[in-house]
């Protein structure tokens, strides 16, 4: 299992996202405090994702998917951070 940080713009007007929010959680545990940003605990690869998003957003739409490391820092929720720590560990 890994995290991986999803972030993505759909570009087309009146876009769909609950075809899209369903896809993420069905990945794995999930962590969704930014718009447009998730964060994600699956046994997917990050192609493997990405063929996951490619059938629920539309050829204009852009998206980044990228492995998560416990090198990370922000400010957030402390709910977002007790995810964090539970699914990554503490930052080094």
């Amino acid at each position: 299992m890994a995290v991986y940080l999803i972030t993505y713009d759909l570009n087309k007007p009146g876009q769909d996202y609950d075809n899209l929010y369903e896809t993420i959680k069905s990945l794995g545990a999930w962590c969704h405090y930014l718009d447009s940003t998730w964060l994600v605990d699956t046994s997917y690869s990050s192609n493997q994702i990405g063929d996951k998003l490619e059938s629920a957003t539309d050829k204009g739409d852009s998206y980044l998917i990228i492995k998560v490391t416990n090198d990370y820092q922000g400010w957030l929720p402390q709910e977002a951070w007790d995810w964090i720590h539970d699914h990554i560990g503490h930052s080094i």
